[in-house]
């Protein structure tokens, strides 16, 4: 869980001390580092969940057509809901750019973002939990569940921040006004 959380834990550093901006001489070049990184690891999350399931038994009440059509529809949702997020947000917007100064003129609140609170995570979540149901995989079912709640304490740490930049950056706005 800890791993899994270092992405944030650098961007809260670097919204405390700038020290990835100076050292990159770039809030973009080092939010881009940070991205970067975090697509890395997410690629071998799922090499390593991927592996897991593979060499684990097969749950029989799972491997059935039905139960693969499920895990296909659901795999489905969370592509739509990944895909739409990161082309709502953006490369920054995605990769906690808000951390390192780098917002949106205001809060996303289009698709799929009037449907569901963080549909980056909830869109991976299903990601997983449709690959594990598609691969009757116990193991892939209980990874799954550690993806999930990996992705509620992030959101614990990240929805209050998101929410206060974006009202101070209204205030400021007003302000000006």
């Amino acid at each position: 869980l800890t791993l899994a959380l270092c992405p944030l834990q650098v961007a809260r550093w670097e919204h405390k001390t700038r020290k990835l901006s100076r050292a990159f001489s770039s809030p973009h070049l080092a939010c881009y580092a940070l991205g970067g990184s975090i697509l890395l690891l997410n690629f071998l999350r799922s090499y390593c969940f991927t592996q897991a399931m593979l060499s684990q038994p097969r749950v029989e009440s799972l491997d059935n057509p039905m139960a693969y059509c499920l895990g296909l529809v659901l795999l489905g949702v969370g592509v739509v809901f990944v895909l739409s997020s990161f082309f709502a947000l953006g490369f920054t917007g995605t990769f906690l750019g808000d951390y390192f100064g780098i917002l949106k003129e205001a809060r996303v609140t289009t698709f799929p973002f009037n449907i569901l609170d963080n549909p980056m995570y909830w869109g991976s979540t299903a990601n997983y939990l449709g690959w594990a149901i598609m691969h009757a995989s116990p193991t892939g079912l209980l990874l799954t569940a550690v993806v999930a709640l990996t992705y509620v304490v992030a959101v614990l740490y990240e929805e209050p921040f998101t929410t206060e930049i974006y009202l101070q950056k209204a205030s400021r706005s007003h302000k000006r006004s």
